[in-house]
């Protein structure tokens, strides 16, 4: 197929795009380019694509196009409460407008980047599955939710939303992120020597590695429609569902001579959940996660090492929201997140 893969230069699309690639698709990539320039190793082989902000997609970016990949957002909770506004407006309104020009276009498939992050305060240690009541505590889980209600509404049957929602990623990219959990902990270790938690560490969070989230976007796509139309999936294995604490001493086991550290300064964090897998391993056969917690502890502590991570970089390079600040600052994105010179 013809996939569109939105925020193609992002932490998750530098590892889909080879992955879709690799599994026989023509993969076109659209991203603003906000993080395009923040590689850790070797760049990544980009494929071809749109220097576009979602906001300003137009409809010929969808001609020739079976299928979308919809991974673009403004993606963390931080990120998000810093500027609900803008949350809502690029991850909520531009992706339904995205929505509406793929099914005018006649895509057939749009596989929607979800978080498990919508069920929130689940409450209590029982695994929630997909028909758990939604309870987001952010304007980022917010917007997922907003997305996947409007989606809903335009399935048809010409036109399939899926909905992915993804555990907490962890992993390498040569786009790193360093402002998620696991990858955030290893970082510190490796770079100060501690594994410092702030929280008391008891809340539970479900994590998967950014390959096997590529890996159940591909296996979405070549599914027959009637298996995932207008279905949402969680996206992880049970295995990987840790508290706070023991994914800190996953960490500590995986860097050498680095001290954990739980100060619980922060108190408790009402982002606590455990997630039922299940689903999508009833409905892809032969679909399952690869990646451990452990496994990916060590991935990013070797690759850091390799690729000589240093804490200036780390800390801004890598970030999220401090990336953005220092973009601003130099003037080369606007107010609004479109990088100057765009529409």
């Amino acid at each position: 197929m013809r996939i569109l893969l939105t925020g193609h230069q992002g932490y998750l699309g530098s590892v889909m795009a080879p992955v879709l690639s690799a599994a026989g698709h023509d993969v076109v990539g659209l991203d603003s380019g906000l993080f395009a320039d923040r590689v850790l190793g070797s760049a990544p082989h980009d494929p071809p694509g749109y220097a576009v902000d979602l906001r300003d997609v137009s409809a010929e970016m969808l001609d020739g196009v079976d299928a979308v990949a919809h991974l673009a957002a403004l993606s963390n909770d931080p990120l998000g409460s810093l500027a609900p506004e803008l949350t809502y407006d690029i991850n909520h309104h531009a992706s339904v407008r995205l929505a509406r020009l793929a099914r005018d276009a006649g895509v057939r498939r749009f596989v929607y980047a979800s978080t498990c992050s919508v069920y929130g305060a689940s409450g209590g240690d029982d695994l929630v599955n997909e028909d758990a009541p939604l309870r987001p505590v952010t304007p980022y889980a917010e917007s997922k939710v907003r997305v996947e209600d409007d989606l809903a509404k335009l399935a048809d049957d010409d036109f399939s939303p899926v909905f992915m929602r993804n555990a907490t990623a962890f992993g390498f990219s040569p786009r790193l992120r360093a402002d998620i959990v696991l990858n955030n902990l290893v970082g510190h270790a490796l770079l100060a020597g501690v594994v410092k938690v702030l929280s008391d560490g008891t809340p539970w969070r479900p994590l998967v590695h950014a390959l096997d989230i590529a890996a159940a976007f591909a296996a979405v796509l070549a599914a027959p429609r009637e298996a995932v139309h207008a279905t949402a999936f969680n996206v992880g294995t049970e295995r990987n569902n840790l508290r706070v604490s023991q994914i800190a001493e996953h960490v500590a086991a995986a860097v050498p001579g680095a001290r954990l550290l739980v100060t619980g300064e922060t108190g408790g964090d009402p982002r606590s959940y455990r997630v039922d897998f299940s689903r999508i391993r009833a409905v892809l056969p032969g679909f399952d996660c690869a990646w451990s917690v452990e496994a990916g502890a060590a991935e990013l502590a070797a690759a850091y090492a390799t690729h000589g991570l240093t804490t200036p970089a780390f800390e801004r390079s890598f970030a999220r929201l401090a990336r953005i600040a220092a973009r601003q600052a130099e003037g080369s994105v606007g107010a609004d997140l479109r990088p100057v010179g765009h529409a």
